[in-house]
């Protein structure tokens, strides 16, 4: 079966599912569209071009059709629970399911028997505007892991403008985002974007919470050198200042927040390792006290 014959569906078309639906639409392989709020279409924008997928997004599981080759899960993971139904009406014997999501903890999610799970790691900077729009500010590209399941991803986003690199350590790749990850957490207790790095104290507060989540990265098995945690500071620094970040933009709405995801995760694994994370201590019940309270 090739790439332009393989059935799609994009379950969550927020920024990062519709970038994905939108490469494919380009590529003449749009997908299915499954989410929780009815539309037409989805409009998606970046420097040169301007993509509108044709839809209707289908909000009904029991309506969603026969079940596909290949999902991409691009939900949140606030809403696993949520959009297991999809999964269920979606997914057969054989069904890659490709989940779009922070954090390196993609593996736990369930899926039907039969089933193949694959993580990945987004490497795109792609923001939902007020009127249900996205708008992308940079280059596409997902890395995946060196598995049979993963090859059927990435043919089904050959030619497209979204990059697919297979990476033989996907631990390592996974981890070093899952540091930019967290620190990104330090903007919703601030309350600002990405020009609050230019700081000095706090590029010396990202500086110290990096490298205690280094420490922790390590002991899972990442293969990061010392400089991992400077590269990450000084990438944030030349961000365009008003250059924000999904939890911050979910914190902004007042919905539910990834933080157990990209930051719990942390201090949990540090934990189990024995690895002291005072920073970690600090930052997580804050960022579980402002997605979830209460007062």
């Amino acid at each position: 079966m090739t790439s332009t014959t393989r059935t799609v569906a994009v379950v969550g078309p927020g920024a990062i599912g519709t970038t994905v639906a939108a490469a494919l639409h380009e590529a003449g392989r749009t997908p299915r569209i499954c989410g929780r709020t009815a539309r037409e279409h989805l409009e998606w924008h970046a420097a040169d071009a301007r993509v509108r997928v044709p839809g209707p997004v289908r909000t009904d599981p029991a309506r969603a059709g026969d079940p596909v080759d290949l999902i991409f899960l691009a939900v949140k993971s606030t809403q696993n629970e949520a959009a297991a139904p999809w999964l269920t009406a979606l997914c057969r014997t054989g069904t890659v399911v490709c989940v779009l999501q922070n954090g390196v903890e993609q593996n736990s999610i369930a899926v039907p028997a039969g089933a193949r799970l694959i993580p990945s790691v987004v490497w795109f900077p792609a923001q939902a505007q007020p009127d249900g729009s996205v708008w992308l500010r940079g280059a596409t590209r997902l890395s995946l892991p060196d598995t049979p399941a993963a090859e059927v991803a990435r043919e089904a986003l050959r030619g497209t403008r979204c990059e697919v690199v297979v990476e033989a350590d996907f631990t390592t790749v996974a981890w070093r985002k899952l540091l930019q990850n967290a620190v990104a957490g330090l903007m919703v207790l601030a309350g600002r974007r990405a020009g609050m790095f230019t700081r000095a104290d706090v590029a010396g507060l990202a500086l110290a919470y990096l490298r205690e989540g280094l420490a922790v990265a390590r002991a899972e098995g990442a293969a990061l050198d010392d400089g991992v945690p400077q590269r990450i500071v000084e990438q944030f620094g030349s961000y365009p200042p008003d250059l924000g970040t999904s939890i911050l933009t979910d914190r902004e709405a007042g919905r539910p927040l990834e933080w157990d995801t990209r930051n719990g995760v942390l201090l949990r694994r540090g934990r189990a390792h024995g690895i002291p994370t005072p920073i970690s201590e600090l930052v997580v019940p804050l960022l579980a006290a402002a997605s979830e309270g209460p007062g």
